[in-house]
């Protein structure tokens, strides 16, 4: 994991972080992003990992779902890089700033990549490098949380998860608000989450990103009665032969 002199273990500030006003106003828009993103992912195995604070697989529904990471909390405690999972066997994946705060996020996608089974899906969330919180990280000298993180941008993370066979899914845009450490003037900037929807939709300061694995030569079979082709029902007839001497017993096949 990354560390730095004012954070020595960043799984657990950035926790505490997202308990501050500016981290609650991030936590909202991610939340409610990750609850419809997640309820319709069905399957076996979910995993979330770091920040279980956060708890954005409450509106899922399969049957295990677990946090995993090194911050306080997490059921299992494992590096996101080395996940103690075998290959192909979990169904859903959840990276809430988990790149931003690791010493080699290449590494976490391509664990990611290993774990999924063809067709999982991956979701994340990273704060957006060209955005006023990306200028607020340049003024603050990246010290501090968050401001600690790598910022990673959005069309390096989408061409990293191009490389290893993802195909986006869908993603959102948020916290377009400038970064006050205040409620009151959070509040006072609510009305740039709707315009900066509008006008500059590429802006915010955090994205969520959904993407699906997919297989090389993976075809998807139908079922056989999709695929199956209409035989007719044979049926006996007799058709007498041009002398009349006798008759000629064939089957014809006639459609039911």
């Amino acid at each position: 994991m990354l560390v730095s002199d004012d954070c020595p273990a960043p799984p657990a500030c950035l926790a505490d972080w997202f308990a501050s006003p500016l981290g609650q106003y991030v936590a909202r828009r991610e939340q409610a992003f990750f609850d419809r993103a997640v309820a319709d992912v069905f399957g076996y195995y979910a995993v979330q990992l770091e920040l279980p604070g956060l708890d954005l697989l409450r509106a899922n529904r399969m049957p295990t779902r677990l946090s995993a990471g090194l911050g306080d909390g997490c059921r299992l405690n494992c590096d996101p890089a080395q996940l103690p999972f075998p290959a192909a066997s979990i169904d859903l994946l959840v990276l809430p700033h988990t790149l931003d705060f690791h010493a080699d996020p290449r590494e976490v996608l391509r664990e990611a990549e290993r774990v999924l089974v063809p067709e999982g899906r991956l979701m994340l969330a990273g704060f957006n490098p060209w955005s006023l919180w990306g200028a607020a990280r340049l003024v603050k000298r990246r010290r501090g949380l968050p401001w600690s993180g790598q910022f990673l941008g959005l069309p390096r993370v989408r061409d990293w998860l191009a490389l290893l066979g993802f195909e986006p899914a869908g993603g959102r845009v948020h916290c377009y608000a400038p970064p006050f450490a205040s409620t009151g003037w959070l509040e006072r900037c609510a009305f740039m989450e709707r315009a900066g929807d509008r006008w500059w939709p590429v802006g915010g300061g955090v994205y969520c990103l959904e993407a699906v694995k997919r297989v090389r030569g993976m075809r998807l079979i139908a079922p056989a009665w999709k695929t199956r082709r209409r035989v007719g029902r044979p049926v006996a007839v007799a058709l007498p032969d041009r002398r009349g001497e006798h008759a000629e017993r064939r089957e014809l096949p006639v459609e039911p």
